[in-house]
């Protein structure tokens, strides 16, 4: 085929050819493993989607498109903001306000158990009013502290404390597998909320440690305790 013929055949087929451009681009959306990529590609493949239907005049899939196009926008903005605030609560303060909207609100009574020592750990806790206690320790969690994100990594998973409510109130709670999701969409979150969780760790010792330069066995004993409390 001689180039001008090429060139006049692209010239009348370019609308097919569209049209196989976002098939291609569909098929490297469900080729992909990390989400922020696949939601870019995604969005991409809609755009063209959207001008071949209507160039092609396939309506129906126009409409798909179209309505999956800010579908697609608003789970990238969500996914981009949550790593963005996980980012600054690992440089900061360890602040969780960017969790919330990730938890379920909980309400609970006086002398309910969250958990017991010995159980398997599966969610962790932000309280929000009320007042709680980890019972062995007899320390208490006042709100705006998150309780149990060590479980999330600790080897057998097993509570060393009990969480007591001693006065009504809410906290919110999210499953590990929940953020595990979220770990598994985008691997970064996992990285800079695990640097969050070990902060933490290394803020609770820092604070837990006597001020002598030698703690006693009683002194390591009672600040191992409390950093178990976050399992």
């Amino acid at each position: 085929m001689r180039w001008a013929d090429m060139v006049g055949y692209l010239a009348m087929h370019w609308v097919d050819i569209l049209g196989y451009f976002g098939a291609s681009l569909t098929l490297c959306v469900y080729s992909m493993k990390r989400m922020i990529p696949l939601r870019i590609v995604g969005i991409c493949a809609n755009c063209v989607f959207i001008a071949y239907g209507f160039l092609a005049e396939v309506y129906p899939q126009m409409a798909l498109h179209s309505l999956l196009l800010p579908i697609n926008i608003f789970r990238l903005r969500e996914m981009l903001q949550i790593i963005g605030k996980v980012k600054a609560a690992s440089r900061s303060d360890q602040n969780m306000e960017w969790l919330k909207p990730y938890m379920t609100r909980q309400t609970v009574k006086r002398g309910e158990m969250l958990f017991q020592k010995g159980d398997l750990s599966s969610a962790m806790f932000y309280t929000l009013t009320g007042r709680f206690r980890l019972k062995e320790i007899g320390q208490e969690v006042e709100p705006g502290q998150l309780i149990g994100e060590i479980g999330l990594i600790a080897p057998e998973n097993k509570r060393t404390l009990s969480f007591e409510c001693v006065e009504d109130g809410d906290l919110l709670t999210i499953s590990y597998d929940h953020v595990k999701q979220l770990y598994f969409q985008n691997p970064e979150f996992g990285f800079y909320f695990l640097q969050l969780i070990s902060q933490r760790l290394f803020k609770d010792i820092e604070r837990l440690q006597p001020p002598t330069s030698e703690p006693s066995a009683i002194s390591a004993a009672s600040t191992a305790q409390s950093i178990d409390a976050k399992a």
